[in-house]
């Protein structure tokens, strides 16, 4: 059956107070109010009750009785008369509305308290009333309807606190209470409510009448009622401000009281999509970028505004409760519907890190699917989702827009040459990071079409730093997800990108067609992985110590700026790896690529997986990596049935095999978890062509060729730690009878099996998902060396050495797609320059000296004769320009 994720909803904390208006603590369990009837609340001993005011306007019981059927109160405290004293009270509300005045009502009748439906002595207030409110929400309740004649003019909330204050300027003798309370109808409904309750539960958005009756209809009976400590008049107009001011200051500190209660009640008010995008117009960074626009263009500053205005509005989110609540009972039923479950892993740990922290979710990028789980976990786990960084592209009709409402921000794929653009969206991410927004963005760019974590691209990271510089006063923690599928719904799209055809642009119509398929088929398990959250303080500690931990201004650029932020983006990647799950299609895929046809035999293939796993076991990549718990019978038996394996019935034992279209889409799974078994595929490449090798000598080749891989694979380790693991996994190679030690000389000589053994086949077997990066690089030094030092620029080398990886797999064995990958021989080139094993001249071409030869004697240790033949037989020459002399012919 598939997981059922946890519904419950999200667990708010209590109210932070302030001096003058401190936040109630929270009720007891069960102090939940009763019905009108309801006796008040026991009072602490000793404490003087206020005298009972009189009842209330026959309209306003006979109102309170049709109302009471569908209100269930809550009362925090549960004993609110502790606030007042003998002196008059005053109620002040959020908002007007005729269903919050008799919610007021009933909940202090329950509570023994004074009502707010008589005047205050001599009525000061001048409206018969003993409650003001501070705004009016687009004209007030519905119930206003039900009450004829009753429906008030329209006010300011300066208006009856400018009478009160005046009131008691005029009068010493006067001291009221002024008591804020505040009310929610339906704040957040559990998962047994329904998709129309939640569309009406409590949230910032401003109300009409017709909204107002629904949320009671709906949500009632989940009304929280909060008062406060009182606030000060006296010492308000103790302070001999000019009456102006007197009202806007006790306004603000009220106002100011009201939003922090409802942001602890029901989260942070995240549909501020207008309200960001004014702070971000009026931000002096975009100011200027205005102004060079305009400057540019030879255009008017307005025509400048309405760009950036523009571009505001392109990018900014338009976060809603509601919809996320709605979108979170469908994707309940199309997770367990496409899905055989969704498991998470070390969220405690991000729950208990969070609290005071802007979070950066920063996940693996694979599938569309990323947006929509991560958002759907973390919103069933009781967190906040995340505003959400998205490419452009999928800014469709009706789609985007339910993306934005989801938290999704959008973003050119390229802002090159457009400042004004760039400052726009530098400074709307500032701004959500100030304000203490969750983040989440996918560094690597793009999604992976092999399976292996991109080179991360730093422009979201450097953002985020940046605008922590600007205000370093919220600590920024970036907290890596692992996400992993054992099937693909873009698999088929990537299979033909892969093959060389272009990537289909999406649309609306592409979407809708997909999704019966989508619905139609199993995707498997899916696993979503926290690893370990990155401090933003401990990098620059780090990379940045000449940083005094003041705010940094825009126009500056330090040089430890851009150091801190591609530390940061790897230490991200490199965290990301290290709470990979490993899947049964990650280790199907590791034993059948490894033949030449991509089959096994039953026997074999149980073998192949039962060593897979206890290497993973014996020495472990991180304490965070999972791996399934399944035996190697259940793996396969699981492989057939979600169609990625074929089991092919023969006489002498049955034989599993894929085809191969499937076989390059396994390829993607077994690129996920590569990285894990680095030091095991080393040790094999290393017997593949030779049968004995010293201790030593391991040691020695597999620190010289540990930076290539670690920036490949973004492993976490220096070179003296990854010897470690080499020793340790000799030790399981041993203990599993595919090594044995011959010789205790230069700390032992290790010996495989002649022939063709079991143990050399599972050696072979083991090695192969690294061989043939070992032969790209061995493509790039051969390239090189033919073509001669000062010849080629980087740019070049690449090109050359992309069309031999591309020829030597058309001529002989097919490759992993990831083979003739530009972008891994561009960073291969990249750690030979870091090394100083190649430099630039001064026309920019690659020189070397016999340090690279060196480096390929090596590589011939790894590499049999008969492939480095034929690597140098197809490594190209450059073309050289044709007014260059030939050589002569012999």
């Amino acid at each position: 059956m598939p997981q059922q994720p946890d519904q419950s909803p999200l667990p708010f904390p209590e109210a932070s107070g302030r001096a003058d208006t401190p936040a109630a603590p929270s009720a007891a369990p069960g102090a939940e109010a009763g019905t009108g009837g309801s006796g008040p609340a026991p009072r602490p001993p000793g404490r003087v009750r206020a005298p009972r005011a009189p009842r209330p306007p026959l309209w306003a019981r006979m109102l309170g009785r049709l109302l009471a059927p569908w209100i269930g109160l809550k009362i925090e405290p549960p004993e609110p008369e502790q606030f007042v004293d003998r002196r008059p009270v005053c109620y002040v509300l959020e908002d007007y509305g005729l269903s919050n005045a008799l919610i007021l009502d009933r909940a202090c009748r329950s509570a023994g308290m004074p009502s707010p439906l008589q005047p205050l002595p001599g009525d000061p207030l001048g409206r018969k009333r003993a409650y003001v409110a501070l705004s009016r929400r687009n004209a007030g309740s519905a119930l206003n309807a039900l009450a004829p004649g009753k429906r008030s003019p329209q006010k300011t909330h300066s208006e009856s606190l400018a009478r009160l204050l005046e009131a008691h300027r005029a009068d010493p003798a006067l001291d009221v209470q002024l008591l804020p309370v505040s009310i929610f109808v339906g704040r957040s409904p559990d998962k047994a409510s329904g998709w129309f309750s939640v569309l009406f539960s409590e949230n910032w958005a401003l109300v009409g009448r017709f909204r107002r009756l629904l949320a009671i209809l709906l949500n009632g009976r989940d009304t929280l009622v909060r008062f406060a400590a009182p606030v000060d008049l006296r010492a308000s107009i103790a302070e001999d401000l000019t009456p102006e001011r007197t009202v806007r200051k006790v306004s603000r500190v009220l106002r100011t009281h009201f939003n922090r209660i409802r942001e602890a009640v029901i989260g942070p008010d995240l549909s501020t999509r207008r309200l960001l995008v004014d702070k971000v117009l009026s931000a002096s960074a975009v100011k200027d970028a205005i102004a060079d626009q305009a400057r540019r263009d030879d255009s008017k500053p307005e025509d400048a505004w309405k760009k950036a205005y523009g571009y505001a509005y392109e990018i900014a989110a338009d976060y809603s409760h509601p919809v996320v609540r709605s979108a979170s009972f469908l994707l309940t039923t199309v997770w367990n519907r496409i899905f055989r479950g969704v498991l998470v892993h070390h969220l405690d740990a991000l729950k208990a890190a969070a609290p005071g922290h802007e979070i950066v979710y920063v996940p693996s990028h694979r599938s569309h699917m990323d947006y929509l789980l991560l958002s759907y976990l973390l919103y069933t786990k009781g967190i906040v989702p995340p505003h959400i960084v998205a490419g452009i592209n999928l800014n469709l009709p009706v789609i985007g827009t339910l993306l934005r409402k989801g938290g999704a921000f959008f973003i050119r794929r390229s802002i090159r040459g457009n400042a004004l653009y760039s400052t726009v969206l530098a400074e709307y991410v500032a701004q959500l990071v100030a304000g203490g927004y969750s983040i989440e963005y996918f560094i690597e760019g793009g999604r992976s079409r092999t399976g292996r974590l991109l080179a991360p691209k730093g422009g979201m990271v450097s953002m985020t730093v940046r605008a922590f510089l600007r205000q370093p006063t919220r600590p920024v923690l970036f907290q890596p997800v692992y996400i992993g599928y054992e099937k693909l719904m873009e698999g088929t799209s990537y299979l033909d990108e892969l093959s060389g055809k272009t990537k289909p642009k999406e649309s609306i119509w592409q979407l809708l067609w997909g999704i019966p398929k989508v619905l139609r088929s199993n995707y498997g398990q899916v696993v979503v992985n926290f690893g370990e959250a990155i401090p933003l303080a401990d990098m620059l500690a780090t990379h940045a110590s000449a940083w005094d931990g003041k705010p940094l201004p825009d126009e500056e650029r330090p040089d430890w700026l851009s150091r801190t932020v591609d530390a940061t983006a790897q230490r991200i990647q490199e965290h990301i790896n290290r709470a990979a799950d490993v899947n049964p299609i990650n280790l199907l895929a590791l034993a059948l690529l490894s033949t030449p046809k991509h089959a096994m035999g039953e026997s074999d293939l149980l073998a192949q997986i039962a060593l897979s796993k206890t290497l993973l076991t014996e020495v472990p990549y991180s304490d965070l990596v999972t791996v399934t718990p399944h035996s190697p019978a259940e793996i396969v038996a699981h492989g057939e049935e979600i169609g990625a394996l074929n089991r092919v019935a023969h006489p002498l034992g049955d034989v599993f095999r894929v085809d191969d279209d499937t076989a390059v889409l396994l390829s993607y799974f077994r690129n996920n978890v590569v990285h894990l078994y680095t030091a095991s595929a080393w040790i094999a490449c290393c017997f593949l062509h030779n049968r004995r090798m010293s201790h030593a000598n391991l040691l020695r080749l597999g620190r010289a060729v540990y930076p290539f891989l670690q920036g490949e694979l973004f492993l976490p380790w220096d070179a003296h730690t990854f010897a470690e693991r080499i020793d340790r996994t000799i030790a399981v190679f041993v203990h599993e009878g595919l090594l044995k030690r011959v010789s205790d000389d230069d700390g032992g000589i290790f010996q495989r099996n002649a022939g063709q053994t079991d143990e050399v086949f599972r050696l072979r077997a083991l090695g192969h998902p690294l061989q043939q990066a070992f032969e790209r690089y061995y493509i790039a030094i051969s390239v090189l060396a033919k073509n001669g030092p000062g010849t080629l620029g980087a740019g070049e080398l690449e090109g050359l050495c992309q069309l031999a990886a591309q020829r030597l797999s058309l001529l002989y064995a097919p490759a992993a797609p990831e083979f003739f990958d530009k972008s891994l021989f561009r960073g291969f080139i990249r750690k030979l320059r870091e090394l100083e094993l190649v430099k630039l001249d001064g026309n920019s071409k690659l020189t070397f000296d016999q340090r690279l030869d060196a480096w390929a004697r090596d590589a011939k240790i790894i590499l049999g004769r008969e492939l480095r033949h034929t690597i140098e037989k197809v490594s190209p020459e450059a073309v050289k320009p044709a007014s260059e002399p030939q050589p002569a012919a012999d």
